[in-house]
């Protein structure tokens, strides 16, 4: 059983399009939240989403190439390349067939479906792209950031909604550890900011009209978001012989399935993962500083994840910082667990905890500390990183600083 180390990070976000700046936002407590320019804000009832901002994809790609590419493709593959970028590793001597590209997306190419929903039912058109189906199989983003890395490993989509790049980066996580490959391109992209996808998730009845704010009294619902975040992993054998500098480690890995509902969240389901994740990190529940919730900013989704974590964590749960980025970044569903599990390794290299914004006063229900509106200067040698999914599918990381 090899270590698993972290050596490279790539972020496209709604508050930063690298990870520099990403980081930046994070801690200055930058709100990325604002009406939607993606989608026809007069048409729409949800007028506040979070959405990457300038990103120019004729910057990144050729015009042969964007012709293959929905959005959710660009932004994973400019993630993946300033995360092996900033790896330093070469993918010569075999290295590229022994490296896993393991991806999490949710919803696939949405864009695309839904421009080709207009042209079909809208415009009349009798014929569409040829490219479409390339452009929007859920496995387009994986298969782009193989190609455009040169990545000739393992290669596959998780989709587990909310939770599907964490599930992603625990299976490569696994993979990496067990010596079925040398390293791993991994972590989550979604881009599904279209009309659409804002009416059906208009539809459910839980989206925020002004603001996401997780774990606070008043909180109304969650805030669609996209982009994109990819992490290097190699084993800690690998990255010091080649002298490369170490941002984290992945100390283990917990999944479980509610079994209950497809939409309400379970606190057994929660609490089995999270337990299951400090079990294989050989943690005890007093050994961690941090979490990074899930905190979607639902009434549901936050009271419920504040009593698994105090059935897991006991009296310790309220020494704990729990903060939740989504109330900077949104909900970026299949992105959403790779976005935030770079806030944790972040946080815990800066020793700083990443604030939870647009809070307005404790809420019974959620009587955990929260991190309140400013980031927290703390030291955090362990920490998790929370994913829970409609459907009842629930995964957690541990992580350590890099160290020893």
């Amino acid at each position: 059983m090899h270590r698993v180390v972290v050596t490279g990070w790539g972020v496209v976000s709604p508050i930063g399009n690298d990870a520099a700046t990403y980081w930046d936002g994070l801690i200055h407590s930058r709100s990325g939240l604002g009406e939607p320019t993606l989608a026809p804000a007069a048409e729409l009832n949800q007028k506040v989403v979070a959405e990457v901002k300038g990103f120019d994809p004729r910057a990144a790609f050729t015009d042969r190439e964007l012709a293959f590419m929905d959005r959710v493709a660009q932004l994973g593959v400019v993630a993946a390349r300033e995360a092996i970028n900033q790896s330093g590793l070469t993918f010569v001597d075999g290295l590229a067939e022994r490296t896993a590209t393991i991806i999490g997306t949710a919803v696939g190419g949405q864009t695309t479906q839904d421009e080709n929903y207009v042209k079909l039912y809208r415009e009349g058109a009798r014929r569409l792209p040829p490219f479409a189906i390339p452009r929007l199989m859920v496995n387009a983003a994986c298969s782009q950031i193989s190609m455009h890395c040169g990545l000739k490993g393992p290669a596959f989509t998780v989709a587990s909604a909310c939770a599907s790049s964490t599930h992603a980066v625990g299976l490569a996580f696994q993979m990496v550890r067990g010596g079925a490959i040398d390293c791993a391109v991994t972590g989550g992209a979604e881009a599904s900011i279209a009309f659409g996808p804002l009416k059906v998730w208009e539809a459910m009845r839980i989206m925020a009209p002004d603001a996401c704010r997780p774990f606070s009294k008043d909180r109304k619902g969650m805030v669609l978001g996209e982009g994109a975040a990819l992490v290097v992993l190699e084993t800690l054998d690998r990255a010091r012989a080649r002298g490369a500098t170490i941002l984290g480690e992945i100390l283990g890995f917990g999944m479980s399935a509610d079994a209950a509902d497809i939409t309400n969240p379970d606190v057994t389901g929660m609490s089995r993962a999270i337990k299951a994740a400090l079990d294989d990190a050989r943690l005890d529940p007093a050994d961690v500083q941090y979490v990074n919730a899930h905190g979607t900013g639902t009434a549901a989704n936050d009271a419920t994840e504040t009593l698994a974590v105090k059935a897991v964590f006991g009296a310790h749960a309220q020494k704990l910082a729990i903060s939740s980025t989504k109330s900077m970044v949104g909900h970026s569903l299949g992105a959403s667990g790779a976005l935030e599990l770079v806030a944790t390794l972040m946080g815990m290299r800066e020793g700083i905890a990443p604030p939870t914004i647009a809070w307005l006063g404790p809420d019974p229900a959620c009587d955990l500390d929260c991190v309140p509106n400013e980031a927290r200067k703390m030291p955090i040698t362990a920490a998790l990183s929370n994913s829970f999914a409609f459907g009842g599918l629930n995964a957690v990381l541990a992580f350590r600083a890099s160290g020893p």
